[in-house]
């Protein structure tokens, strides 16, 4: 699996990477073998950074993620958790609560440090607070060793200048932002970051299955014109004989200047498919083809948290 820097941190990132949100029942109800059978999957593919959060089945995915890593080798994967979201309409920035959160999950996942830790969905409260005390209690616990390097996540582009404007990070997490029909990540954000030597980190290639062939599911928030062009889009696709998830996934790893997509799944045979994908070449003419479909809809998203936010 080929890897990129990212940012100025040093470390080495797999353009794609393991998301463990499926590992937490977030989609559908899981088979305990399947779940742990789909992270060692992943490592043996080249997969070897991994992203959870303590939201993620409620601890679910970081339990069954311990339980899937206990006797790999530490320095074999790195590992990326979140804070500050623990449940759907449940978030906790506070200083004390940044301690506790970690430590929790660093015990469910049986390791004494993480790799990455992101404040997760910032979006959701007052963005000021991330800035004042929450991000200072993480810089403490970095200067602890607990941690190695810190950042936030989210959906509206607007967060992430936001924070930056006022401080410093070592990396963000965008998702839904970087794929086949919307590319606002790369437009809005990317310069700024390459520039200030933040790494960048994309998840969700899929945009929530919008670009598969699966149904949609009826909490997808993208408007109806988006819908209708995924569908069209997927069809066209299907013609040339090409499942759209697999133009999607090698469209959004191809970005130099992203490290890393994430993609997630409690099924192994997913994560095998997509990382044989990832060692194939993309389709330049297929590619043109379905951009052209999206360009009446392109970078058309939604709003995400509160609306001072977005």
């Amino acid at each position: 699996m080929q890897t990129r820097l990212l940012g100025r941190t040093g470390l080495p990132l797999p353009i794609l990477s393991f998301g463990a949100s499926s590992l937490g029942q977030e989609f559908r109800a899981v088979n305990l073998d399947d779940a742990l059978a789909s992270v060692h999957t992943a490592l043996d593919c080249g997969l070897n950074f991994i992203d959870t959060s303590p939201f993620y089945g409620r601890g679910m995915s970081e339990v069954l993620l311990g339980m899937a890593l206990r006797g790999v080798p530490r320095e074999s994967y790195t590992l990326c958790s979140k804070l500050g979201r623990y449940d759907l309409q449940h978030f906790d920035f506070s200083a004390r609560r940044v301690a506790e959160s970690i430590d929790v999950s660093l015990h469910r996942l049986g390791t004494d440090h993480l790799d990455i830790i992101l404040c997760h969905d910032i979006e959701f409260v007052p963005m000021q607070q991330i800035v004042d005390e929450t991000l200072p209690a993480l810089r403490k616990i970095q200067q602890a060793g607990k941690v190695r390097f810190i950042g936030i996540s989210g959906y509206p582009m607007k967060l992430f200048r936001f924070v930056l404007d006022q401080t410093d990070l070592d990396c963000v997490l965008s998702y839904n932002q970087y794929t086949l029909q919307n590319t606002r990540f790369a437009d809005d954000l990317l310069p700024l970051l390459k520039q200030r030597g933040v790494g960048a980190m994309n998840a969700g290639p899929f945009s929530a299955r919008l670009l598969t062939n699966a149904p949609l599911p009826p909490w997808l928030k993208e408007a109806e014109e988006v819908k209708d062009a995924a569908r069209r889009a997927a069809a066209h696709c299907a013609q040339k004989g090409v499942d759209i998830a697999k133009l999607a996934l090698q469209f959004s790893i191809e970005h130099p200047d992203i490290a890393t997509t994430i993609a997630g799944s409690a099924n192994p045979a997913n994560v095998r498919k997509w990382a044989q994908w990832a060692a194939e070449p993309l389709d330049r003419e297929l590619l043109a083809e379905v951009q052209a479909i999206f360009a009446p809809v392109k970078n058309l998203g939604h709003t995400e948290g509160l609306p001072e936010n977005n």
